[in-house]
């Protein structure tokens, strides 16, 4: 008998986007084929959706039957293009840094002062939030190997340092912020001890329940931190001592300009973003020190980092005690920004977005983790002004319940066309003659 010839390409493509859309329809039917809603006598009546779930049917098969000709049409890597990495451009970092420098001003030219107050706050300091918060748990995943699940618990504790000291000590802002970013490393370190000699998931169970356990206390410690209720009325943010406020005692008057609510978030801008450089600076150059190359070999080969010697008691402690510090930071700078802590504000949902900015930039990248920052947390927010949306799907259609699903999506996206991140190359810690990038695919997984 002669063989059955393998299906052609167009088929097997065909055949790939209709599964995809059924898979689809079979995930999306339990959620988008029937919403609850009261009728007249307030009992709940079942209303259907069918549409909206041929709508996400239909795009499933376009999304997989695209991918499917792109990756049967996609050349072989050559081995010499895939050996050397493009060379970064040394005017791309200072051209990066001026442009934040001028994009609160450029905002507040172009818009005027109340309408600059969304893209400063939302699009800026937001966003330069997770930017430090990525870059904190680079220093624990990225460098180090260890998967922490936990890591709003120690954003969660810089955050109620501020509120719960400022008020109590009558210090300023700036006294307070080191020492919400010690006590968030102090936890870190108490954090460190119980988790040793545990690695992969076990070592990513228990950090998920410890950032739990401190949302629970916060939760429950009604006399400390007010429960759900939070924390409010605490000291707000002043420039050395000029409160940001009306009238002649306020930070205007004395510098000679009319009062607008968004000096205040300008300056708490650029607080962040030397906030967030200085967590860059310290990563970059302690990854050039022994410390550095031992998280490195830590994430390599822990059996091998021991060993040659190397002490991987200290080294975890150090990871987990210095990422949590610059996560204290942004918690202090998270209160000042928000006048108002609650436990509703560090779920397990915060964690997975900043776990899933780390692993979309790529771990140990500290571009690629900025890039992913500016990606999920941007695109999450201009989620809020696609209202026109409301006229397709219905007035109780919310755009940003979604959010969550465009990061899912994302995650399996960058699966499947860059599994080591955005920026998947890496540059060595040592060198020889000349400092050069590398491609990831050269080196054990992906890392360099």
């Amino acid at each position: 008998m002669p063989e059955k010839s393998p299906p052609a390409p167009l088929v097997q493509t065909l055949k790939d986007a209709v599964l995809a859309a059924l898979i689809v329809g079979g995930l999306s039917f339990p959620i988008l084929a029937y919403r609850a809603e009261p009728d007249f006598h307030n009992a709940l009546a079942l209303q259907s959706r069918w549409p909206l779930v041929l709508i996400f049917c239909a795009i499933g098969f376009v999304l997989r039957f695209g991918l499917s000709l792109l990756a049967a049409r996609r050349p072989p890597q050559k081995a010499a293009a895939a050996a050397r990495a493009r060379p970064a451009r040394n005017w791309v970092a200072p051209l990066g840094l001026l442009a934040l420098l001028l994009y609160p001003l450029a905002m507040l030219v172009l818009l005027g002062p109340q309408a600059a107050l969304k893209w400063v706050d939302t699009f800026g300091v937001q966003i330069l939030l997770y930017v430090m918060l990525g870059w904190g748990l680079n220093i624990v995943v990225g460098l180090a190997g260890l998967l922490d699940l936990g890591y709003v618990a120690f954003y969660a504790v810089g955050a109620y340092a501020y509120a719960l000291l400022a008020p109590l000590t009558g210090l300023s802002f700036w006294a307070l912020l080191p020492i919400g970013g010690l006590l968030a490393a102090l936890w870190g370190f108490v954090l460190g001890f119980p988790v040793l000699r545990l690695r992969g998931d076990y070592l990513a169970i228990v950090t998920l329940a410890f950032g739990e356990i401190i949302r629970i206390v916060l939760i429950n410690w009604d006399v400390v931190t007010h429960g759900e209720a939070g924390l409010f009325g605490f000291p707000n943010i002043t420039f050395f001592g000029w409160p940001f406020i009306p009238g002649p005692r306020g930070f205007a008057a004395h510098v000679g300009l009319p009062y607008a609510s968004v000096q205040r978030l300008i300056f708490l801008y650029y607080i962040v973003l030397m906030l967030a450089l200085l967590a860059n600076g310290v990563t970059l150059r302690l990854r050039r020190l022994p410390i550095g190359r031992a998280w490195e070999a830590l994430r390599e080969d822990e059996i091998a980092c021991r060993s040659l010697g190397l002490n991987t008691t200290s080294i975890k402690l150090t990871a987990f005690a210095l990422g949590a510090f610059f996560a204290g930071l942004a918690g202090c700078v998270f209160a000042v920004r928000q006048g108002f802590v609650s436990p509703s504000s560090f779920t397990f949902t915060e964690s997975a977005t900043i776990l899933a900015i780390v692993v979309l930039g790529g771990g140990g990248s500290q571009v690629g983790v900025a890039c992913a920052a500016v990606l999920i947390v941007g695109a999450s927010e201009l989620l809020r002004e696609l209202t026109f949306l409301k006229s397709i799907f219905g007035q109780d259609f919310d755009p940003t319940q979604y959010r969550m699903l465009l990061v899912g999506i994302a995650m399996v996206a960058m699966m499947n066309f860059r599994p080591r991140g955005l920026v998947s190359s890496r540059t060595p810690t040592l060198f020889l003659n000349r400092q050069q990038s590398f491609a990831a695919d050269l080196v054990r997984e992906g890392r360099g």
